[in-house]
């Protein structure tokens, strides 16, 4: 059975973690610990950085298990 695919945000932006698609490289938590820390739950706290830092972060997964949906703040 496929695992959930979670959803994080800080209101500005939403991190989308893919489970099934991580390779566990560690490369989120070694560029932006205070964000990513996998011994944490929730493992992924969008309020200990920026958000440009964290999209810059995300974009570096090598697998694509973590990506950025912009959120709507047009309203």
């Amino acid at each position: 059975m496929p695992l959930k695919t979670l959803h994080y945000t800080n209101g500005e932006t939403t991190i989308v973690w893919k489970p099934d698609v991580c390779i566990h490289s560690g490369i989120c938590a070694k560029g932006l610990g205070e964000v990513f820390d996998p011994r944490r739950r929730p493992w992924i706290d969008m309020s200990q950085s920026d958000t440009q830092r964290i999209i810059g972060q995300v974009k570096k997964c090598p697998s694509g298990a973590l990506s950025i949906a912009e959120n709507d703040t047009d309203k």
